[in-house]
C-alpha cells in the first residue's frame, strides 16, 4: 500500500475515534452512546482492508463507494455525487432530450413508474413496473437516481440502450431508445355520462391548474354538474401546482404540509378565492400515480370532499438540498418530505384510495428488439365505470370543504 492510502486510512480512523469518544462522553451525560457504536465498526472494518485486503486497495474508490452506499441507504433520492457526477450534475438542463421515462429506485433497482405519452419508451412498448436492468451496458444496481436519469437525457437524436425486465419474463431485452424532446400531455376534458365531466391530467407543469379551470368551464357549458379527476399515471410535475390543484376543489382546509430535521414546518392551506368547483368529485390514482398529484389525491381524501378510487399510489413526495463539499463533491440530501392533512407521509406509503378497484392490466411480452409492441385489446376500464356509479348515486351531493 502507497504511504499516502495507508496516511489517509490512519488519518480517517483516528477521526473517527474522535467522533466515538466524543460520542461515548455525550451519551455519558445524557443520552446513549448506541448511534455512535457502528463508527467503530467503520474503522474496524477500514483497518482489516488495509492489514488482510488480498491486495493494496484502491481507497479513493472504497471510500467513494462507501459513501454512494452510506446515501443511497437513506432513500432513492439521496445522493453522493461525485467531482466528476457533480459536474455533470450541473450541466443538467431541464431543456435537455429524454427517453420519456419517470423512473424510481427500491430495493436496489431501477424501475419504470410510468411512460410519457407519445415518447420514445412508450412507443418501444416499456410500461410501468418494467425493470431497467443496465444502461449503455453498465449494470443499473450500482448507479444513484441522479446518475440515471442523467444517462436517459441528453442530446435530442442521441441513442441509449437499455436492458429491460417485465415481470415474469426471463433474460432481460436490449432496446435502443433515441432522445427526443417529449411534450408534457395537455389536460383534456370531455362528458362521459349524463351530467358528468371527464378531467385526464397525466401530468402537473407550472400553470396546469389555469388549464383544469378552463376544462372545467368548458364542461360546465356542455353539460357538467359532477366532475371525475383522472390522475393515473401522473408521476411528473411540480409540488406547488399540486396544491394549486387541490385549492380549486376546496373552499377551506388543509391541503398538506412539508416539514424535516431542519425545515420548519411549511403548511399549504386552502384559499376560498382560489376554488373554482363546488361539484361532486371522484379522483382517479393508480400505482404510477405519483409526487403533485398524490398531494391533490390526499388532500381531496382527508378533507372529505370527494372520493379517491384506484390502487395505492407509488409514493413520491420529498425535498433534497443540494450541498458542495471542499474536494469538488456534493451531496444530494432528502432534508423535508410532504404530509397529507391527516399526516401520513407520501414519501413510499403513497395514498390508498378509500373506494380500491385495481386496474385489468394485460400482461404482454415484452417486444422483440426493433419489432413494434402488439396493440393492445380494448378492456374495460373498471376505476372510471366505478366513478361513474359513484358520482350516479342520489347522495353524491356537493361537499364544500
Amino acid at each position: 500500500m502507497r504511504d499516502r492510502d495507508k496516511l489517509a486510512v490512519v488519518s480517517f480512523s483516528t477521526v473517527l475515534a474522535l467522533v466515538l469518544l466524543i460520542g461515548v462522553l455525550l451519551g455519558q451525560e445524557g443520552g446513549s452512546p448506541e448511534p455512535y457504536r457502528p463508527l467503530s465498526v467503520l474503522s474496524e472494518v477500514l483497518a482489516r482492508i488495509q492489514s488482510d485486503y488480498v491486495e493494496d486497495a484502491n481507497f479513493n474508490r472504497v471510500t467513494e463507494g462507501a459513501l454512494h452506499g452510506l446515501l443511497e441507504s437513506l432513500d432513492p433520492y439521496s445522493s453522493y455525487l461525485s467531482p466528476q457526477e457533480y459536474q455533470e450534475y450541473q450541466r443538467r438542463s431541464r431543456g435537455e432530450a429524454s427517453v420519456g421515462l419517470v423512473v424510481s429506485k427500491r430495493f436496489g433497482f431501477v424501475s419504470i413508474i410510468t411512460t410519457l405519452p407519445g415518447g420514445p419508451g412508450e412507443k418501444a412498448g416499456l410500461q410501468s413496473g418494467d425493470v431497467i436492468e443496465s444502461i449503455d451496458g453498465q449494470t443499473s444496481r450500482e448507479m444513484s437516481l441522479v446518475e440515471v436519469n442523467a444517462r436517459l437525457e441528453g442530446a435530442a437524436g442521441s441513442t441509449v440502450t437499455l436492458a429491460v425486465v417485465r415481470e415474469r419474463a426471463g433474460e432481460p431485452k436490449p432496446f435502443q431508445l433515441r432522445r427526443e424532446v417529449v411534450p408534457i400531455p395537455d389536460v383534456t376534458g370531455r362528458i362521459i355520462a349524463p351530467g358528468i365531466g371527464y378531467l385526464r391530467v397525466q401530468a402537473l407543469p407550472k400553470g396546469a391548474s389555469q388549464k383544469i379551470t378552463a376544462r372545467i368551464q368548458e364542461l360546465r357549458r356542455g353539460g357538467a354538474s359532477k366532475f371525475v379527476l383522472d390522475l393515473r399515471d401522473n408521476a411528473t410535475g411540480e409540488m406547488e401546482e399540486g396544491v394549486a390543484t387541490a385549492n380549486l376543489f376546496l373552499r377551506r382546509g388543509l391541503i398538506g404540509y412539508l416539514t424535516g430535521q431542519q425545515h420548519a414546518r411549511e403548511s399549504f392551506t386552502a384559499e376560498a378565492a382560489k376554488a373554482v368547483a363546488d361539484e361532486p368529485l371522484a379522483v382517479l390514482v393508480n400505482n404510477p400515480t405519483g409526487g403533485a398529484a398524490e398531494l391533490v389525491a390526499a388532500a381531496i381524501l382527508d378533507n372529505h370532499r370527494g372520493d379517491v378510487i384506484g390502487e395505492r399510489t407509488f409514493g413520491i413526495g420529498s425535498v433534497q438540498k443540494t450541498i458542495a463539499l471542499d474536494d469538488g463533491s456534493a451531496l444530494l440530501l432528502t432534508v423535508a418530505k410532504y404530509y397529507s392533512p391527516s399526516g401520513k407521509p407520501i414519501q413510499e406509503t403513497g395514498v390508498t384510495p378509500n373506494v380500491v378497484v385495481e386496474e385489468d392490466r394485460e400482461l404482454v411480452p415484452l417486444p422483440e428488439p426493433g419489432q413494434a409492441p402488439a396493440p393492445r385489446a380494448p378492456r374495460e376500464d373498471a376505476p372510471l365505470k366505478r366513478a361513474i356509479e359513484v358520482l350516479s348515486q342520489p347522495q353524491a351531493q356537493p361537499q364544500a370543504a
